[in-house]
């Protein structure tokens, strides 16, 4: 009979031995941020539109920032839409 390796260990043991923790994490981190941009502009009643006039940037760009699947974001998009709504942007690691 063969045994589970997995049995007993956490989830991120298990994400870390597929080599898939790291993307993983970038993926929930993207999804988080994106929930928090669009419950500020639920807030403010901002549209995609008006938010991307206000980060000087095109309604395409905010789209891919707001795309939970899409973990490829610069701090420099990060930083901006921070500033175009008033926040501050702070990237630790821990």
């Amino acid at each position: 009979m063969k045994r589970n390796s997995h049995i007993g260990s956490n989830f991120d043991d298990f994400l870390r031995d597929e080599s898939i923790l790291a993307e993983a994490e970038a993926t929930a981190v993207k999804r988080i941020i994106a929930y928090q941009i669009e419950q500020e502009m639920a807030e403010r009643n901002l549209t995609k539109s008006a938010l991307a006039r206000m980060m000087h940037t095109s309604r395409s760009s905010l789209d891919r920032l707001l795309d939970p699947e899409n973990a490829s974001v610069t701090l420099l998009t990060l930083e901006s839409v921070a500033q175009a709504l008033g926040k501050r942007l702070k990237v630790q690691l821990a």
